[in-house]
C-alpha cells in the first residue's frame, strides 16, 4: 500500500514540476527585460539598449510560431513566442518615445516607407516598426504556406528561428565593444538573460525538443557569458558614444 501512495505522490510532484517548468518557460523569457524597461523609464535614457535585440527576438519568435505549423512542438514554447513578441513591441515603443523626447532639435522624420537602408530599424515612429514586422510576417507566412510539405524547408525555418534568437545578444555585445562601455545597459537584465538561457537549454534537453533548439540555446548562453565578461572589463568606462557630437539629420 505504501508503494502505491509513494508512486501517486511521485506522479503528483512530477506534474507540479512540469507545470512550474512550463510556466517558467512561458513568462521567464520576458523577465530579463523588466529591469531594463524600468531603468529606461527611470533615467529617461534609451541609448544603452540596442533595438537590434528587439529585431532579433521579433524575427526569431515569428519564425518559431510559423515553425510550429510545420512541426508541432510544446505549447509552452509557442506561448512564450507570442508573449515575447508583445514584450519586444513594448520595449520598442518605450525606446522610440524616450529618444524622441530627448532630442534637443526636431530631427527629420525617418519612417519605414522611406525604404532607406541606411536608417533601417532606426525609425522615428513606432508605427514603422509595426509595418516592418507586418510585411515580414506576411512574406514568411506565405512561404510557409507554399512549402509546408517540404520537410527540409520546415526544418530550415526552425533552425533560423532558434539561431536568430541565439544571436540576440550579439548587437549588445558589439555595441558594448564599440563604445568600450556597458553604461546604460542593465546588468540585471544580462544576469537574468544568462540564468533564463541556461534554464531554457536544460528544458530543451530534458523535454527532447527539436535538436536545433538546444544547440542554439548553448550558443546563446556563451554570448551571455561574453557580455558579462565585458561588464568586468569595461567597468568604470564612460560611453564613448555620449562624448562624441551627435549628428542631427
Amino acid at each position: 500500500m505504501d508503494w502505491v501512495i509513494s508512486d501517486e505522490l511521485s506522479l503528483t510532484v512530477g506534474h507540479v514540476v512540469g507545470w512550474v517548468s512550463a510556466g517558467a518557460m512561458i513568462v521567464g523569457g520576458v523577465v530579463p527585460y523588466i529591469p531594463q524597461y524600468r531603468q529606461i523609464k527611470r533615467t529617461k535614457d534609451a541609448e544603452g539598449f540596442s533595438l537590434l535585440v528587439c529585431l532579433a527576438l521579433l524575427i526569431a519568435n515569428t519564425l518559431r510560431i510559423l515553425f510550429w505549423f510545420g512541426k508541432h512542438f510544446e505549447y509552452p514554447l509557442l506561448m512564450q513566442s507570442l508573449i515575447m513578441n508583445a514584450t519586444m513591441f513594448g520595449m520598442i515603443h518605450l525606446c522610440v518615445r524616450t529618444r524622441n523626447k530627448n532630442q534637443l532639435l526636431q530631427a527629420r522624420q525617418r519612417i519605414f516607407t522611406d525604404f532607406d537602408a541606411k536608417n533601417f530599424w532606426n525609425w522615428s515612429d513606432f508605427q514603422s516598426y509595426l509595418d516592418c514586422m507586418l510585411v515580414f510576417t506576411i512574406i514568411a507566412s506565405l512561404l510557409m504556406y507554399l512549402f509546408i510539405e517540404y520537410i527540409v524547408f520546415v526544418e530550415l525555418i526552425g533552425f533560423l528561428a532558434v539561431f536568430t534568437e541565439a544571436m540576440l545578444g550579439m548587437p549588445q555585445l558589439i555595441k558594448n565593444y564599440r563604445c568600450k562601455s556597458t553604461e546604460g545597459m542593465s546588468l540585471l537584465m544580462v544576469v537574468l538573460w544568462t540564468c533564463g538561457d541556461i534554464f531554457k537549454t536544460l528544458y530543451f534537453l530534458l523535454r527532447e525538443a527539436p535538436v536545433q533548439f538546444w544547440i542554439c540555446g548553448s550558443m546563446q548562453v556563451t554570448i551571455d557569458m561574453l557580455i558579462l565578461l565585458q561588464v568586468f572589463i569595461y567597468k568604470g568606462n564612460p560611453d564613448s558614444s555620449r562624448l562624441a557630437p551627435h549628428r542631427i539629420d
